[in-house]
């Protein structure tokens, strides 16, 4: 990780907070609701720059994004990439900064200029986490609450609690830190995949913090997606195959196994998981020793409060 402090800052002089940041939108067939967000994304105040990434969506999202919202640019992928999406977005702003939302969520007024006021300022924070606000009523995620009592504390170079886990459509990045972990991983493809990177990005020395004084705002669909259950817990488990201790890995296998047998979402995510387990094997990359112990400090707060710390298994 290299980056140079006043470097940033003359570099911020040159543009204003709009230009730092670019938000990416990934979609799939959900034209109603990502027209929604664009409306309130077209009216922030910072007036970024906003890339849909299209996962082959066939309901006539390519058609509303010509017709509707002809300033916003498409990365038009030609096959469902799932989180992946993301990572090819990433790859072709031209922004310091990204911004991400999914197709039924978006940033509050001012809350991006914030986000950018806090990378330009802290040039190892790799990834903000923003404080949630969930429906018409802005209740506050629970997430909010786990993230900001996160056992591992501040760090004096950083500007919020440091965290291992996030919600994806609430998260600025920095583009460089981004790129330098790997973005997303290709075995998760979708769901509870923020934890791996912030796995990857703290263990390549960049910070990953939650800064509750940038908001973003969720309206998710009130019923839950058909198979996201067993998405989420295949993920988790990957995740540990993928980058935990091998003893972990096989534990929290025996403890979904075990779990299999009386839950049908349980029984599908270890089906699922052991088949893409060698693959795991493969990629598998230990943490360093002290993110680890960081990671193991998370995983005590998830038992202890029954929730889970930034997977994204909240949503």
């Amino acid at each position: 990780m290299t980056e140079n402090s006043s470097t940033s800052l003359r570099h911020r002089d040159r543009r204003d907070d709009g230009a730092a940041v670019t938000v990416v939108v990934a979609t799939r067939n959900r034209c109603d609701s990502l027209a929604t967000t664009l409306r309130h994304l077209r009216a922030l105040p910072e007036r970024p720059p906003v890339l849909v990434a299209d996962n082959a969506s066939t309901d006539g999202t390519r058609t509303l994004l010509a017709h509707r919202f002809p300033e916003v640019r498409v990365l038009a992928l030609p096959v469902n990439r799932g989180a992946l999406a993301r990572n090819d977005a990433v790859r072709v702003v031209d922004t310091p900064y990204v911004a991400f939302s999914d197709d039924d969520s978006w940033w509050a007024p001012g809350a991006l200029r914030t986000a950018v006021r806090l990378l330009d300022e802290h040039p190892r924070l790799g990834l903000l986490a923003a404080r949630t606000l969930v429906g018409p009523d802005g209740d506050p995620d629970p997430l909010n609450d786990v993230l900001a009592t996160s056992p591992l504390g501040r760090a004096h170079d950083l500007p919020g609690t440091q965290v291992l886990g996030y919600l994806a459509c609430a998260s600025v990045v920095r583009r460089t830190a981004y790129l330098d972990a790997g973005g997303y991983h290709p075995l998760l493809f979708f769901g509870g995949e923020e934890t791996l990177l912030a796995y990857d990005l703290a263990a390549r020395g960049w910070g990953v913090v939650h800064c509750p004084e940038v908001v973003a705002h969720h309206h998710p669909a009130p019923t839950p997606r058909t198979g996201r259950p067993v998405t989420l817990l295949r993920n988790d488990l990957l995740t540990a195959w993928l980058r935990r201790p091998l003893l972990l890995a096989l534990a929290r296998t025996r403890a979904l196994a075990a779990e299999a047998r009386h839950d049908r979402a349980a029984r599908g995510a270890l089906r699922t998981a052991l088949v893409r387990v060698p693959s795991a094997l493969r990629a598998r990359r230990r943490l360093p020793p002290y993110i680890e112990r960081a990671a193991h400090l998370v995983d005590h707060q998830e038992n202890r409060t029954g929730r889970a710390g930034g997977s994204g298994r909240d949503r």
